[in-house]
C-alpha cells in the first residue's frame, strides 16, 4: 500500500507546485462554468493531467476516475485498481484568491480505498494514509480529537450551493445543530474538512451531494486517524450515499442521533 501512497504523494506534490505558482495570477487563470455554481479552470485541467501522467508512469494500466477527465478504463488485472482524483477541491476558493483548497487522490483496490492523499499546496500540508497504517500530516501521526460531547465540538459543513431546492432541508439541519455544538465552520473544501477531522482541528463534519472524488481520500484519512463515518440517516457510508457525516468516536453517536430523524 505504501507504494501507492508514495506515488500519490509524488503526484500531489507535482500538481501542487503547479497550482501554487498559478494561484493569484489572474492572467494565467481561465475559468469556465460547468453548471450552476460549478466552475473549472485551465489550472484544474492541467493539474489533473500532471497527476494522471505521474500515476501512469508507474501504473500505466490502472483505471482513473477524475473530476475533469471522467473515467479512464484500466487494462487486464490492473483494472481492479482505480485512482480517484480531484485536482483542486475548492475551485471557487482558488478562483477567488482564497488560500484554502486541496489536491485529493485516493487509490481503490477491488472497491476498497487502500491509500489516500489530501495536499494543501499553499500551507504545504500533506495529509496521507494507507489502509491499516494510520494517518499522517507531513509524515507525523495524526489522530482525531478527544472531545466527548457535541456541546463542545466544532463542526464543519458545506452549503448546498449547487442544489438550491435542498436549501430549506439543509437549513433545518444547520438550525438544529448550531445551538447544540460549540461552533460551526464552512471553509469550502470537503477534502480539507475531512482531513481536518482526521487531524483533530474540527470534531465533526457533514455535507450533502458530494462526489466520490470529493470524499474518497478524506474518508480513509478519518478512519485511519480513529474517526467514524456514516451518512446523516444513520447508515454506513457508501459511494451511493447522498450525505456524509464524520466525527471522532466521542462526538459521533450524539451527532448522528441528533440529525438522523430530521
Amino acid at each position: 500500500m505504501n507504494a501507492y501512497k508514495n506515488i500519490a504523494v509524488r503526484a500531489a506534490n507535482r500538481a501542487g507546485d503547479f497550482v501554487a505558482k498559478a494561484f493569484g495570477d489572474r492572467d494565467r487563470i481561465i475559468a469556465q462554468s460547468k453548471g450552476i455554481n460549478d466552475f473549472v479552470s485551465n489550472i484544474d485541467r492541467k493539474a489533473e493531467q500532471i497527476i494522471i501522467d505521474t500515476i501512469q508512469l508507474s501504473y500505466p494500466e490502472h483505471a482513473i476516475l477524475a473530476e475533469e477527465s471522467g473515467h479512464i478504463e484500466g487494462k487486464g488485472d490492473d483494472a481492479q485498481v482505480t485512482w480517484v482524483i480531484d485536482p483542486i477541491d475548492g475551485t471557487t476558493n482558488f478562483l477567488q484568491g482564497i488560500p484554502h483548497f486541496a489536491i485529493s487522490i485516493a487509490v481503490k483496490q477491488n472497491g476498497k480505498t487502500v491509500a489516500a492523499v489530501v495536499f494543501d499546496p499553499i500551507k504545504d500540508e500533506m495529509f496521507s494514509a494507507a489502509n491499516g497504517e494510520g494517518a499522517q500530516l507531513n509524515n507525523k501521526r495524526i489522530r482525531v480529537s478527544d472531545k466527548r460531547k457535541l456541546d463542545n465540538a466544532v463542526l464543519a459543513t458545506g452549503f448546498p450551493f449547487r442544489h438550491h431546492a435542498q436549501l430549506d432541508n439543509y437549513l433545518e439541519y444547520f438550525s438544529t445543530l448550531l445551538p447544540l455544538c460549540s461552533d460551526m465552520r464552512r471553509a469550502g473544501s470537503a477534502a480539507l474538512d475531512l482531513a481536518y477531522v482526521a487531524a483533530g482541528r474540527v470534531d465533526g463534519f457533514w455535507e450533502f451531494n458530494l462526489a466520490e472524488w470529493d470524499t474518497a481520500a478524506g474518508i480513509l484519512l478519518v478512519k485511519e486517524a480513529g474517526g467514524l463515518i456514516g451518512d446523516v440517516k444513520g447508515n454506513p457510508y457508501s459511494t451511493k450515499s447522498k450525505s456524509i457525516l464524520a466525527a471522532n468516536p466521542g462526538v459521533f453517536k450524539h451527532f448522528m442521533q441528533t440529525v438522523k430523524n430530521i
